[in-house]
């Protein structure tokens, strides 16, 4: 299969991520120079191709910097399988709990997810057309108004059957007449409430849990395939016609898909595409105490070696071999250091980058140049109850200075910070907002601190509430 990967140099990858992500060029640099050697190894001969492994990375900065949003952008604009997981949840092999392998399993069901939904696109103009002739045959049913329909012995008799007084030509025009009537009346939105019951697919005994070396929550059924071993079964819901329509719509997607084929062309895409971000690393660097809750963490280092270096993992989409996905690791390491981990897997993340803590001016920038920056998406949330909310530039900048105040003063999160200031700064208007009518709120630097000063100042505040 060819690959979906981005022909974008390591400059327009970085000016991707500084769309959402304010700052920290390094790691931009670092994450982008990995996307493209992922687009330079498919352009090798396949003889070459498999000689030349991922570089995995090791970032390191306090929370709430970035870490996790520039993988799950980069994942994006790759158009790459992706999973998030913390190294935390995960246990030595023979202690209770979910073992490393597990997120190669989630990896496969992601990838899943992403090639069917892409072929669900491929075949949406074809499945529209089967789907709105079944919600017609549904109205048809149910909206009176069409054509009387010919007598039954038309349908019944075994021999022919003369019925000189129905007209099978008039019926089936007059039907055809109706049936445009009625998508017309539909695409109007006259049927927007009308309800009606769906005859669909359903899969039994989908879902089961057993205990195993895998960790329980493995054995789910394969849900891309909604027979799986126990069968399905038809089964009639009540819906209204929009509910119906989405219904039918997947079913009728999924009898034009190749099953097989997304299974095994998800297998490829993550094994050559794929991304694992693995947070909280740090949490299981150090030395073991011996006892206690710490007595596994280096022996989940050592089982994430073979994964990161290169093995074959057993999903129920089938074998996934591991050679060529993107790991990124990441942590804070403030208590423990990079040093700590296991000289082995020190050597499976070769590249190191480090994430500066963010700035007041940073924050400044975070509420207002990315394209999902929190002042836009109060803006967009309030607008939809009619309530207008401007910030003035120096409103911004009280926040962001507050926001580093507070920052100093208790825990370090980052930018996170901005989103407890916010909601304490919008808590009344939110709740307000559909009662008060439509109305232009302006927050200006004077308001800000009216609003913020009381909790910013009051040590014993700023780590409860903020």
């Amino acid at each position: 299969m060819s690959l979906p990967l981005e022909e974008l140099t390591p400059q327009q990858i970085v000016a991707e991520l500084d769309v959402y992500i304010v700052g920290q060029a390094a790691a931009k640099r670092a994450v982008a120079v990995a996307l493209r050697n992922r687009y330079r190894r498919q352009r090798l001969n396949a003889e070459d191709r498999d000689d030349v492994m991922p570089k995995n990375i090791l970032m390191i900065g306090p929370t709430g910097v970035g870490k996790t949003e520039i993988a799950r952008r980069l994942a994006k604009i790759a158009r790459a399988p992706f999973i998030k997981v913390e190294a935390t949840k995960f246990t030595e092999v023979g202690y209770v709990g979910r073992d490393v392998e597990s997120m190669v399993r989630d990896l496969a069901a992601a990838s899943v997810r992403l090639v069917e939904a892409e072929r669900f696109a491929e075949v949406r103009e074809a499945a529209e057309v089967y789907a709105k002739e079944r919600i017609l045959d549904l109205l048809e049913q149910t909206i009176p108004g069409g054509p009387d329909a010919p007598p039954l012995a038309v349908y019944w008799a075994t021999e022919p059957v003369e019925v000189p007084e129905f007209d099978q030509e008039k019926y089936e025009r007059e039907r055809e007449a109706w049936r445009e009537q009625l998508a017309t009346r539909w695409q109007a939105g006259e049927f927007r409430d009308h309800s009606v019951e769906v005859d669909i697919e359903e899969a039994q005994s989908p879902f089961f849990q057993v205990f195993s070396a895998q960790g329980m929550e493995e054995m789910g059924m394969d849900m891309a395939n909604p027979g799986g071993a126990f069968g399905s079964k038809r089964v009639t819901r009540r819906a209204n016609i929009g509910e119906a329509f989405e219904v039918v719509l997947e079913e009728e997607s999924r009898k034009l898909i190749d099953s097989a084929g997304v299974k095994r062309d998800a297998i490829i895409r993550a094994e050559q595409t794929g991304i694992i971000f693995i947070d909280e690393i740090d949490k299981v660097a150090g030395k073991n105490g011996g006892s206690g809750p710490d007595v596994s963490r280096e022996g989940v280092q050592r089982d994430l070696l073979p994964v990161i270096e290169g093995s074959t993992v057993q999903t129920k989409f089938g074998p996934l071999k591991t050679d060529h996905i993107l790991f990124i690791a990441a942590g804070a390491f403030h208590i423990s250091k990079p040093s700590d981990l296991i000289p082995e897997l020190q050597g499976r993340l070769p590249i190191r980058v480090e994430l500066e803590p963010l700035s007041q001016n940073d924050f400044a920038r975070i509420l207002t140049e990315p394209r999902n920056a929190l002042t836009r998406q109060y803006e967009l949330l309030l607008g939809t109850e009619g309530v207008k909310v401007e910030f003035t530039a120096d409103a911004i900048q009280e926040i962001a200075t507050f926001a580093s105040m507070v920052n100093e003063k208790t825990e370090n999160i980052g930018a996170r910070r901005l989103h407890t200031m916010m909601e304490k700064l919008l808590e009344d208007l939110l709740f307000e907002a559909p009662e008060c009518g439509a109305k232009t709120v302006i927050w200006d630097a004077l308001a800000i601190r009216a609003r913020l000063e009381p909790f910013v100042y009051n040590f014993e505040k700023s780590r409860n509430v903020l």
